[in-house]
């Protein structure tokens, strides 16, 4: 068990005893965390049962998920001039992980159209 529990327990059981927030702060001293997350904490009167952290709100990190990586697969497969931006608004997943299930997981890089050009020339002389 973390300290941050270990704490929040403890201020639920001062709590449970009736005991003040001030007087909760009073009791830990200098060894605790700070007095507005002990207030924050202290919302077990409002019927708050859970020592564990709230969920966050916000957008989930599971861009780059192997499902997606098979379906960006499919369609670089299918129509090999895709885009990125084609890809993402295709696929519904932010560019920045098309980049990176491209590079990484695909080993995909862009070679530039210049280079090949020249590299064709210099291959028929």
């Amino acid at each position: 068990m973390t300290e941050k529990v270990e704490q929040r327990i403890c201020i639920k059981f001062c709590f449970k005893l009736e005991k003040t927030c001030a007087e909760t702060i009073e009791a830990f001293g200098d060894e605790c965390m700070g007095k507005t997350q002990i207030k924050e904490w202290y919302k077990f009167k409002n019927g708050r049962t859970s020592v564990d952290s709230d969920s966050r709100s916000g957008r989930p990190t599971t861009g780059k998920t192997s499902d997606n990586v098979e379906r960006v697969r499919v369609a670089i497969e299918q129509v090999r001039r895709l885009t990125v931006r084609e890809l993402e608004d295709d696929l519904a997943i932010s560019k920045s992980t098309v980049y990176r299930i491209l590079s990484e997981d695909l080993g995909m890089t862009r070679v530039c159209m210049y280079i090949t050009k020249i590299y064709l020339i210099a291959r028929k002389l």
